[in-house]
């Protein structure tokens, strides 16, 4: 057993999982991709303020979960936990908001969470999400939602539902805090959670203790405090989310775990994931970039757990039962077929050919050993007739069936083109 261990709680994934963990991501940057969003690739770590100021110091993520160190220059960092607040912040130096409106941004890679390590729970996770930057309008709203939605569908998910709410604007939230505040006030309450309540009682809806959801059953909803601005707009969200026969529930307790959303807000869940049935969501943000000391601008975006996207797609069993296979496996059975098959390789792989070989002196049976495990489409055997001859035989290892052809490249190409 190997000395070193990769740390607890950390999500780890090789060959063959991998492939499928690839796959998975890649759909769900395609769905991005397909709408407009463009790439902006992020550092791991930020100054510890981008997210005590903007994901909030009342939230989780800041209080209990973030991995906090302080640098050489004695500077304090933080491990991204999230992606939206550095994608304002890099938004905001850059200046991207002074361009064309909106800006359209997509990301991908690894967060970082000090949490309990529990199934589909891990303390370096892997998200995907998107930002749109620039408009508080009701048909970005629907965009975002349906950029996730169409990702989970285009994975073959079934399984799971979209929950929305709107958490209103400035107007709205004002109105509820106060009569929220009245309310918890009666609450019996311990000093913690007390405390946690004052800086957003919001956070008390989110909680997961069962005997604060019971004295949380009565509270006022927000949804029963929305401006006629706000309710017009959730309205035509969900208008708009129809029209793309998106269906949805209309949930008045949810609440996201992070303080910077405002309006329209939504979460994914998956019916199979148990406990942890979150696969992704989101919502708008039209207060983060000013917290963060940029232009007043409206934002909303998501971020998809890819990890719990892959667990969904496994629970389902609608993952590709062979996933970017290798077009094809080359054996040689002699050292000067080996050279012939290394070069060949190379121009395949030229012309576009997924393809690899035997190394090693494997002789024939053990070099159609690796094939197999190579899960080749086909193989194709080199000996000193084929260098002969110029003509071999590619082998469909799915069927065992033999196609004719000749060791030219272009030929290859064709023939592995014709066999699916």
């Amino acid at each position: 057993m190997s000395k070193f261990q990769a740390p607890k709680g950390v999500s780890e994934y090789f060959p063959p999982n991998s492939l499928q963990f690839e796959y998975v991501r890649d759909q769900l940057i395609n769905n991005a991709k397909v709408a407009g969003y463009s790439l902006i690739e992020l550092p791991m770590f930020e100054d510890t303020e981008v997210f005590t100021r903007g994901v909030g110091e009342s939230t989780d993520v800041v209080s209990k979960e973030m991995y906090t160190f302080e640098d050489r220059g004695g500077r304090s960092i933080t491990l991204r936990p999230e992606g939206t607040a550095g994608v304002m912040r890099s938004v905001i130096e850059h200046n991207l908001d002074r361009g064309q409106l909106p800006v359209k941004l997509f990301y991908s890679g690894a967060f970082f969470r000090a949490e309990r390590p529990q199934a589909g729970r891990y303390r370096q996770f892997y998200q995907v999400g998107v930002e749109a930057i620039g408009y508080n309008d009701p048909e970005i709203d629907a965009e975002v939602i349906s950029v996730a939605d169409s990702a989970f569908k285009a994975l073959g998910l079934k399984n799971y539902k979209l929950n929305i709410t709107s958490l209103g604007d400035a107007k709205t939230r004002d109105l509820h805090r106060k009569e929220l505040v009245k309310f918890i006030a009666g609450l019996d309450l311990d000093e913690s959670t007390s405390e946690r309540a004052k800086l957003n009682p919001l956070r008390l809806f989110d909680d997961k203790r069962e005997e604060i959801r019971s004295k949380m059953q009565g509270a006022p909803l927000i949804l029963d405090y929305l401006s006629v601005e706000s309710a017009e707009h959730f309205s035509k969200v969900k208008q708009l989310l129809e029209s793309l026969k998106i269906d949805y529930f209309v949930n008045p307790r949810m609440v996201r775990g992070l303080d910077y959303y405002t309006g329209t807000a939504f979460e994914f869940e998956h019916e199979l994931l148990g406990a942890q049935s979150g696969i992704g969501g989101g919502g708008r943000y039209d207060g983060l970039m000013g917290l963060l000391g940029g232009s007043d601008l409206s934002g909303i975006g998501f971020g998809l757990g890819v990890d719990r996207v892959l667990m969904a797609c496994q629970a389902e069993g609608c993952l590709p039962e062979s996933i970017n296979p290798l077009q094809l496996f080359i054996v040689a059975i002699s050292q000067e077929a080996k050279s012939v098959a290394f070069k060949l390789v190379s121009e395949l792989r030229t012309l576009g050919v997924t393809c690899d070989m035997a190394y090693g002196d494997r002789g024939l049976k053990g070099g159609m050993k690796a094939a197999d495990k190579s899960g080749a489409l086909c193989t194709l055997v080199i000996g000193d007739d084929e260098i002969s001859s110029g003509n071999c035989d590619l082998k469909i290892m799915k069927s065992g069936e033999n196609v004719s052809s000749t060791l030219k490249a272009s030929e290859l190409v064709v023939k592995l083109g014709n066999i699916k």
